[in-house]
């Protein structure tokens, strides 16, 4: 009986056109499975980026509809009230839309915080996220102040007073700060461009500062076309008469619809006074 010795190159021959095709095959099937579930990873993470880029911008709008624009703008609508042409009635509307703007500012921080809460991380790690707490705070000790004032003329109204205006004030610009925090948070989070809406928004604020500083102006520009020589020639002399130790009277004019310097009336006063104690 022959015994025949295939040689170890056709074996391996053999087993590379029987095995490799299998092998090959199975490779090939657990790559597309591999390149199936990669895909679907992808689109699920994708699906969420889209879910919380969503929530960021609703976020963002309402605290900027809150401290970006009701705040600042409650805050034009109360200066109104220190012109001299403003009566009661116009007082107690612009109060009343002072008060309103600013409850609404509240609410919508409220919606935003809570938005937050809920779906961000709040690690605390950045400075927009630790001024935001900050500010959450003040308004709420704000609002709380808004409706604890004093009556007026009484001792605590003015202490009261400078404490309101300083916090208000000092919220409005850190919110400001805070919406351009957070819009270069924005753009780390999502890279999509923010130029545009740091444009506008700066546009927004430049305009409101530029009404903030024209109020305290607008009744000194008005003056202005006015004739002080006119204005002196209709405005109404009070004469007051001062009896002398001669027998003679000394004659004082004083215009009695004109702001007189505080000063000069010190001096004036004085000098009839003396008169008068002169003649005692």
């Amino acid at each position: 009986m022959r015994k025949y010795w295939l040689p170890s190159s056709s074996i391996s021959a053999a087993f590379a056109f029987i095995v490799l095709p299998h092998f090959i095959a199975c490779l090939s099937n657990e790559e597309i499975q591999l390149n199936s579930q990669l895909i679907s990873i992808n689109q699920h993470v994708h699906k969420v980026n889209s879910h919380k880029t969503f929530e960021i911008e609703i976020h963002g709008i309402l605290l900027w509809a809150s401290m970006g624009f009701l705040m600042p703008a409650g805050i034009l609508t109360i200066r109104l009230s220190n012109t001299e042409e403003c009566s009661p009635t116009r007082l107690k509307v612009l109060f009343y839309v002072h008060g309103i703007l600013q409850v609404l500012s509240v609410l919508l921080a409220t919606a935003g915080a809570v938005l937050s809460i809920k779906s961000f991380e709040n690690l605390f790690n950045n400075n927009h996220q630790r001024i935001g707490v900050a500010l959450y705070i003040a308004i709420y000790v704000q609002f709380l102040m808004g409706f604890r004032r004093p009556k007026r003329g009484s001792k605590g109204r003015s202490v009261w007073f400078f404490f309101h205006w300083l916090l208000g004030t000092t919220i409005c610009l850190a919110g400001i700060i805070n919406t351009y925090t957070g819009l270069t948070a924005y753009h780390e989070r999502t890279s999509k461009p923010t130029g545009l809406w740091t444009i506008i928004f700066t546009a927004q604020i430049s305009f409101m500062g530029f009404f903030y500083l024209f109020q305290d102006k607008w009744e000194y520009i008005q003056k202005q076309g006015v004739n002080l020589e006119n204005v002196e020639s209709m405005t109404p002399q009070v004469e007051i008469v001062v009896p002398q130790s001669d027998g003679q009277k000394m004659i004082m004019r004083t215009e009695s619809g004109r702001k007189s310097n505080a000063l000069g009336t010190y001096f004036s006063r004085s000098n009839v006074l003396n008169k008068l104690f002169q003649q005692t």
